[in-house]
């Protein structure tokens, strides 16, 4: 039973993880590519302008076009892993509640990388927006207003995908303008799923801790946002005793392999405020 268990509980360090991440493939990015993984690489379609139109011409037809779809390589730069040792354990004895803790904690540990490094991406591709003068609650709702209309001159489609990203300290100041923030519980399962926490100025808005201390916020789509993820070694018990140093011992071990890439900036906003040299936020 305990190695029935461990396939299972393993089975659900994926869902574990994507559960736990703010920044989701198909909200914050999406995961179109060509190519393997595990090659180091892979490439990534890029779109710059639409298919075109053109008048039709009963008798003689309409011209042939060229598209301008390009393609951008990728890197698979992140290779993280988690070997936690079970002391007193071989793989076959671990107790079924010990397994489901350790799994668990591990899909935690591995989203909660891959949502720095998303986070690290994001903020070094993005287009810096507006100033450095702190948000305020007065402020707030016009910076995001300001933003969506930026994000409209830069072509971004309205198709209900923006997003914008969250400091702690932001959302509390957006949480406060009950005029324009709506929940996302009165929006409809569609947004739930999202994760999102509701939606202001045509943005379905996140909160997000690993933001660096002096962003407010970010805001993009997922057209331009890229995320591949190539497990290596799904996350298992692993039975150590034959190590020739561990006698009844077991871990906890697991690989993630990914990469983040943005393809096109100009569509992909950061509002920042000046450094305070007390430490804080947004006030």
């Amino acid at each position: 039973m305990a190695h029935e268990s461990q396939v299972r509980y393993a089975s659900l360090v994926d869902a574990k993880l994507r559960h736990t991440l703010v920044k989701k493939d198909g909200v914050f990015f999406n995961t179109r590519y060509q190519g393997d993984p595990k090659a180091g690489s892979v490439k990534i379609p890029v779109r710059d302008t639409e298919v075109s139109i053109q008048a039709y011409d009963k008798a003689n037809g309409v011209e042939g076009t060229n598209g301008s779809t390009s393609y951008l390589t990728m890197l698979i730069d992140k290779d993280y892993a988690v070997n936690e040792i079970i002391d007193g354990f071989d793989a076959a004895s671990v107790p079924d509640n010990l397994v489901a803790d350790r799994l668990d904690s591990a899909g935690y540990s591995m989203a909660l990388q891959q949502e720095q490094d998303a986070t690290t991406c994001l903020e070094a591709a993005a287009t810096t927006f507006g100033d450095t003068t702190a948000l305020t609650a007065d402020t707030i709702y016009d910076q995001l207003v300001a933003v969506r209309t930026a994000m409209t001159k830069a072509k971004v489609p309205n198709d209900g995908k923006r997003w914008v990203d969250l400091s702690p300290d932001a959302y509390a100041l957006v949480l406060k303008d009950t005029d324009h923030f709506v929940r996302a519980s009165d929006l409809g399962d569609a947004v739930v799923q999202t994760g999102a926490v509701g939606k202001i100025a045509g943005l379905l808005v996140f909160e997000d801790t690993t933001l660096s201390e002096t962003t407010d916020f970010i805001a993009g789509h997922p057209n331009w946002c890229h995320h591949v993820n190539e497990w290596a070694v799904g996350v298992h018990v692993q039975d150590i005793s034959g190590s020739g140093k561990y006698i009844g011992a077991s871990a906890v071990q697991g690989r993630n392999v990914y990469g983040y890439k943005v393809s096109k900036p100009a569509t992909l906003f950061i509002k920042k405020h000046a450094a305070s040299s007390s430490g804080g936020g947004s006030t």
